[in-house]
């Protein structure tokens, strides 16, 4: 079994979590039995309506608070009905408002809040008690209440202290005991101190064999209980971004990205390292060798993968533009916007469309409302973009670090040319200057300003100047690295 770790996953996933969706696809290819398992909390979502969402199958995830009862990873099923049987003999009045309904119960001063999956169904995600005025407790469901939080009013708000954590049949496998950021963990033969205990726990409940591979995709708070409990496993960490402070590393020391500094400095346990491109692989190895005297295995896998190429239907769109990412600050999805309004002024009839969600989307609305844009810039929001990019003639991208870029590698899968920065190593492993698309230099100086007029340039160079047709093709060629067969056989070699 290959046991893969990680710490959360959203509706607007990072790259990690598609890294591991693909790699869900990939071993599965192989006929390699694997777990995903997320060791966040996720009040507000069901997590298998997250992990279904970008490809997940339910038996492959384990959730860790559900892992130590006989609840399954489910969609919610929980429905109103069900729900109201468990009023018994008292009389209520239910007020449904789109995805919420209020039940308030006569001759009381306590009513439910109920939380639906959507504002059609009558699936029941989660419940709020109040009572006086006060939240008391909230239940969670999928097929069943899978666990409840209870709250006490502390200083005019409601505080956490407790949640209990289900059997299928109701009955209590385990309690949280929770302050603020101090937890316990109480079961029938043991108390744990420590989120980090209750990971260790798990891991050891696994009872890994040397036949068994153990993944870590971030180590955040859970590496060293997954290392200490993983006893004969075999361990990989797979590296998702840059794994070292270029600007604080000299010849005498080097720093670590703190996201990988405890796997490093444990390499005498880890099995293998995973990098996504040789340049980070040769780059890594280098400074292991250099730094600490050591030449741990150390392997490039691409995230992600190919499984065909996708041509055109139709023409493409005329002088469009896509983007795909994580509404996030470090993606500057911004720059784009400002960078196609500037272009607009030498290509007409140029076009961006903005794939993804994220923290960032109410400020890119409200840019493109002050450039009047959004006849020609538009947000198209979270999409399966398999059969989209190929109606597109270009792929434009403002990030200044990919440890890979599964939306570049999707891009030249469809064979658009890509316009972004000159750093590591996404960008500088899908596009070929000139070829392809544009490599645009950079340093930590560069203001905005410059940045979105050197943006603005190659759109139109691209547009006005380029063999847009031979781009098209080069991108085809690029692609033919990361066919899911080669990365299929390179997870195979590793993994025997």
């Amino acid at each position: 079994m290959v046991y893969n770790f990680n710490l959360g996953i959203g509706w607007a996933s990072s790259g990690v979590e598609y890294a591991q969706a693909y790699r869900a696809k990939v071993l599965r290819g192989i006929g390699q039995e694997a777990k995903f398992v997320f060791t966040d909390m996720f009040p507000k979502d069901n997590i298998e309506h997250m992990t279904e969402n970008i490809g997940f199958l339910d038996s492959e995830v384990i959730w860790l608070y559900t892992f130590f009862t006989d609840c399954r990873i489910s969609p919610v099923t929980f429905t109103l009905k069900q729900l109201e049987k468990t009023f018994g003999n008292r009389r209520f009045f239910g007020k449904r408002d789109g995805d919420t309904m209020k039940y308030t119960f006569p001759d009381s001063n306590s009513y439910y809040m109920v939380y639906l999956v959507n504002k059609k169904e009558n699936r029941v995600h989660r419940v709020e008690m109040v009572s006086n005025g006060c939240l008391i407790r909230k239940d969670y469901y999928t097929y069943c209440r899978i666990y409840s939080e209870y709250y006490a009013p502390l200083d005019n708000k409601a505080h956490l202290y407790q949640r209990r954590f289900y059997n299928e049949d109701g009955t209590t496998a385990y309690e949280e005991i929770t302050d603020n950021d101090v937890v316990m963990y109480q079961f029938p033969d043991r108390i744990l101190c420590s989120k980090e205990e209750l990971v260790g726990y798990m891991v050891s409940r696994l009872k890994l064999t040397r036949r068994d591979v153990v993944i870590i995709d971030r180590t955040t708070g859970i590496g060293q209980a997954i290392m200490q409990n993983a006893g004969p496993a075999r361990i990989g960490i797979v590296i998702h971004a840059d794994h070292f402070s270029e600007g604080s590393t000299d010849e005498e020391y080097i720093l670590w990205n703190n996201y990988y500094e405890y796997a490093f400095s444990q390499h005498k346990h880890v099995k293998f390292y995973v990098t996504s491109t040789d340049t980070q692989n040769e780059l890594l190895k280098t400074q292991f060798k250099k730094y600490q005297g050591i030449s741990p295995k150390i392997v490039t896998i691409p995230v992600g993968s190919i499984n065909e190429m996708k041509h055109p239907k139709k023409n493409r769109r005329k002088h469009s533009l896509i983007t795909a990412s994580r509404l996030a600050d470090e993606k500057h999805v911004d720059w784009l916007v400002e960078a196609v309004v500037k272009a607009r002024e030498q290509v007409p009839d140029v076009s961006l469309d903005i794939y993804g969600k994220g923290g960032e989307e109410a400020k890119l609305k409200k840019l493109i409302e002050e450039r009047s844009c959004g006849d020609y810039v538009r947000l198209r929001g979270q999409q399966n973009l398999d059969e989209i990019y190929r109606e597109y003639e270009a792929y434009l991208s403002g990030s200044t670090s990919e440890g890979f870029g599964l939306t570049l590698m999707e891009a030249v899968g469809s064979g658009l040319p890509i316009i972004g920065f000159d750093v590591r190593y996404g960008n500088q492993n899908f596009i070929d200057d000139g070829k392809n698309g544009y490599l645009i230099s950079v340093h930590d100086k560069m203001e905005k300003k410059e940045r979105v007029q050197c943006l603005t340039e190659c759109i139109v160079r691209l547009f006005t100047e380029a063999d847009l047709k031979a781009f098209h093709e080069h991108s085809y060629e690029k692609a033919k690295l990361y066919m899911t067969q080669e990365v299929e056989r390179k997870w195979e070699s590793i993994l025997k």
